[in-house]
């Protein structure tokens, strides 16, 4: 019998780690095309699960000490009950944003009600399952069942994108996700009615280690002696470092290294890979392993943040990953290291999650708000040195070793700052990023010129010299693909829709008579661009202005019956998925004209893109040309955009027809949808 109620409590705890980290991507993704598929979405949507799962620990520490058996199950299984009222777990589209409200508050609010009370009930699972195995027989294997949790969550994460995403559309992910959670209500409310009918309720026993497995009991059979203010502030000091480091990292590499956005599933599963580890068995973390690795990586990890192999993808990947791996393991391990008794598992678990809370609120909503740019990392792997001291101040070898290590890494954090300031006229950030817009030098006065970047890479430029100021320039000079599109446009008044403002240079093109229509969804880009260029008020066409993200926008509007449409938003150095799907191409053909060119910029160190516009066009019965431009013999950037049109002889007009190109097919593409996009099959 101990063998089937082992399972049934097992599995409780396995759903509900499984579900609790698959419902984020789920979640997520769904909401991420609203807020113009930045990065940022992803960090805000962890904030609100770490805050989540500290009231699911607090609610967990708080009824198994304040509640008698019979009330605790009275009180889960009727919040078990209501939470199946959130089912299923589809987004409404009442939340979809108007481009007024704070993105932050907005995703907060939406994932409270799309999503609260049962990933409140999941997060509950693990520590309140947990406390009720240590009044059992296998008590001794408690901090098991937490090394099964993070397996599953590590699970979850890994599924998601290779076996769930592939081939399934979001409303079925959705549904699949609301039936299981509905199996987990009915495992959960096992559990509990179990634990109410057979589980006495002494004092629970105290939990040691012996060194080769963790969790023994003491024949004693007396609580643990009680932690101090000391062993409470580290046991949220180490996990809050943890959380700290994992946003940290993701937004490094994804904003600076490769803005490629599958890549934050790497870095988390790392993080719950050490989780795994650290409380599976004492085995796994040697301090005399760790520990050096640890320190090695801190030096080279900080000093990247100020040199070429931070930012370069084959180097700052692996280094960033290998770092991240080394500092959890230390942090979770120490951890580890100083668990409690089992009288103090649910407050053990309490600070774990309060720690995870405030290092995410810190990188993910006060970094945004007080930092200028992503200086997080650098702060965090400062505190990951001075934590290391904390916990060898009495061994003076120790101590004095860490703090010149926090020493060092503060040293490459200031030469961070630095270089990000030092000729840098500008440099702001919000919730989309940073923007930096600085002057260069040049060969000579007529070169001189003003880029503006987002995180590390160029949005735009603009020569200082007054005769040059209205030159296209970058990736939108007259032999690009756009400045292609736009001279074969009708030679009348033009309507030209712009999908990303960036510095605003396509408005060179503008004629008297012309209207040009920019969607922007960052209001800081339509400041600089005000503020710092010229290419916007210099124009002779009519600017409109519209703020919020382009596809909701236009699905709102009227038709703008365009002359020519550029779909180039970046997010860093990608296109957010959501505006090159098959519906993103039904959206914007309702605006165009019979006869008009939509032009997708597909410029990309990390991803083909153009073999996906061509097959969406085909996909729709539309007419596509790819053209690349080499841009020789000049400052411009070497381009590739893809013209797309109803009308055949659109593409056929020159200057059009002489630069068209032939791109690599990829075996197996499918339409891009809103359901379905695949980013690794489309990896250069």
């Amino acid at each position: 019998m101990s063998a089937y109620i082992k399972a049934l409590f097992a599995s409780t705890i396995f759903t509900s780690a499984f579900l609790l980290f698959l419902v984020q991507p789920i979640i997520a993704k769904q909401i991420l095309p609203w807020f113009g598929g930045s990065a940022t979405v992803w960090s805000i949507c962890m904030v609100f699960f770490q805050v989540v799962l500290l009231l699911g620990y607090m609610y967990s520490d708080w009824t198994t000490r304040r509640l008698g058996v019979r009330a605790q199950t009275w009180l889960h299984v009727g919040l078990l009950l209501a939470s199946l009222a959130f089912l299923p777990i589809i987004t409404s589209t009442l939340w979809k944003p108007t481009g007024d409200e704070s993105p932050t508050l907005w995703i907060l609010g939406l994932l409270a009600g799309t999503i609260g009370l049962p990933y409140f009930l999941l997060s509950t699972t693990g520590p309140l399952v947990q406390s009720w195995v240590t009044r059992t027989a296998w008590s001794a294997q408690v901090y098991r069942y937490f090394a099964l949790s993070n397996f599953a969550s590590l699970a979850s994460l890994l599924s998601y994108p290779v076996l769930i995403e592939p081939h399934s559309t979001l409303i079925q992910q959705a549904t699949i996700w609301s039936a299981a959670y509905g199996v987990f209500v009915v495992l959960c409310i096992g559990t509990t009615l179990y634990v109410w009918r057979c589980v006495p309720m002494p004092a629970p026993v105290q939990i040691t280690s012996n060194g080769n497995g963790i969790g023994t009991t003491t024949a004693t059979g007396m609580p643990a002696a009680r932690p101090g203010v000391y062993h409470y502030l580290v046991w949220a000091a180490l996990p809050a470092l943890g959380s700290w480091l994992l946003l940290a990292v993701t937004n490094h590499i994804t904003q600076n290294v490769a803005a490629i956005p599958f890549l934050w599933v790497v870095p988390l599963s790392v993080y719950l890979l050490t989780f795994v580890l650290a409380f599976e068995s004492d085995k796994w973390y040697r301090r005399q392993v760790f520990l050096p690795l640890a320190a090695v990586m801190l030096v080279l990890c900080a000093f990247g943040l100020q040199d070429d192999i931070g930012f370069n993808v084959k180097t700052a990947l692996p280094v960033y990953i290998v770092g991240l791996f080394a500092f959890c393991m230390f942090l979770h391990g120490e951890m580890a290291r100083l668990r409690p008794g089992a009288a103090y598992l649910t407050r053990f678990y309490l600070m774990l999650s309060l720690g995870g809370a405030l290092g995410g609120i810190s990188v993910g909503l006060v970094a945004p708000h007080v930092l200028s740019g992503y200086y997080e990392l650098g702060l965090g792997l400062v505190l990951c040195a001075l934590v290391a001291a904390v916990l060898w101040r009495h061994q003076r070898s120790g101590l004095v070793f860490s703090l010149s290590l926090a020493a060092c890494c503060a040293w490459f954090l200031a030469q961070q700052v630095q270089a990000d300031t030092t000729g840098a006229r500008r440099m702001e950030r919000n919730f989309y990023g940073t923007l930096q817009t600085l002057d260069t030098k040049g060969a000579s006065a007529e070169d001189r010129v003003r880029q503006l970047y987002h995180g590390s890479v160029k949005h735009g430029e603009q020569y200082l010299a007054a005769a040059r100021r209205q030159e296209a320039t970058t990736y939108y000079g007259s032999t690009s693909g756009i400045g292609r599109a736009i001279a074969a446009a009708p030679s009348g008044p033009r309507r030209v829709g712009l999908i990303g403002l960036g510095a605003g240079t396509l408005a060179v093109y503008g004629r008297p008579g012309d209207i040009y229509r920019t969607y922007e969804i960052n209001p800081l880009v339509f400041k600089l661009a005000d503020e710092e260029f010229s290419f916007l008020p210099g124009s002779l066409a009519h600017i409109d202005r519209v703020p919020g993200d382009a596809r909701l926008a236009m699905e709102r509007e009227a038709s703008q019956q365009f002359d020519v449409l550029a779909v180039d938003a970046f997010s860093g150095d990608s296109v957010p998925v959501h505006l090159i799907t098959t519906e993103a191409m039904d959206v914007y053909l309702r605006h165009m004209q019979p006869n008009g060119v939509i032009a997708f910029h597909v410029t990309n160190r990390f991803l083909a893109l153009a073999p996906v516009v061509e097959r969406i066009a085909s996909a729709r019965g539309l007419h596509s040309a790819l053209i690349h431009d080499e841009a020789e013999n000049s400052d411009l950037r070497r381009t590739d955009w893809v013209l797309v049109s109803r009308d055949p002889q659109a593409l056929a007009r020159e200057p059009i027809r002489a630069a068209i190109s032939v791109s690599k097919p990829i075996a197996g593409l499918v339409p891009w949808t809103d359901d379905f996009s695949n980013l690794f099959g489309v990896l250069k």
